[in-house]
C-alpha cells in the first residue's frame, strides 16, 4: 500500500516525519528517494525528533553515517547518506550495511545502492512540486504503514 501526502512547507514535511516515527522499531530501514533540496534531511530531522532525538541532525554527506541515540531503549537512528558512495559494491565497502537491523536506518540517496536496499524497506519518494511543496509518497512491497 502506498500513503501520499502533500506537504507546503517544510514544517509540514517534519511533521510528518514525526508521526512517521511512531510506526518504526528495532530493525526498520527507511529509503529515502528524491533530487537535491527535495526534503530528505528535513523528513529525518522530523523522524528524529519523533524519535526523541535531541542533536540537531544534518546531511551526513562527507561522514556517510551518523548514529545518535533515541528514546527507544537501546535503539539508536542511523542517518546514512550515500549521496557520495559509487553504488552497491562502496555501500558494502564502507561497512555501512552493517548498520541496517542494529537499529532504525534511514538512507538518503537510496537510489545510488538500490541492491543493498533490504525488500522490506520503507520507501519515502519526495517529490519537488513547488518552491516549498513536496509531493511525498511512503510505501514498501511487505507491509502498510500508516501515517496520521
Amino acid at each position: 500500500m502506498r500513503i501520499e501526502r502533500h506537504c507546503t512547507s517544510p514544517e509540514e514535511t517534519q511533521a510528518l516525519g514525526e508521526d512517521l516515527a511512531r510506526s518504526l522499531k528495532k530493525g526498520s530501514v527507511l529509503a529515502l528517494y528524491g533530487g537535491l533540496g527535495a526534503g530528505k534531511t528535513t523528513l529525518v530531522k522530523g523522524i528524529a525528533c519523533g524519535l526523541g532525538v535531541v542533536e540537531c541532525i544534518t546531511s551526513p554527506t562527507y561522514t556517510i553515517v551518523c548514529e545518535y541515540p533515541t528514546r527507544l531503549d537501546g535503539v539508536s537512528l542511523y542517518h546514512i547518506d550515500a549521496y557520495r558512495l559509487n553504488g552497491d559494491e562502496d555501500f558494502e565497502n564502507t561497512g555501512v550495511a552493517e548498520y541496517m537491523g542494529r537499529g532504525i536506518t534511514v538512507i538518503e540517496w537510496s537510489e545510488r545502492i538500490p541492491g543493498s536496499i533490504p525488500l522490506d524497506a520503507i520507501t519515502v519518494e519526495i517529490e519537488i512540486t513547488g518552491p516549498q511543496s513536496r509531493e511525498i509518497t511512503i510505501g514498501n512491497k511487505k507491509q502498510v504503514y500508516t501515517v496520521n
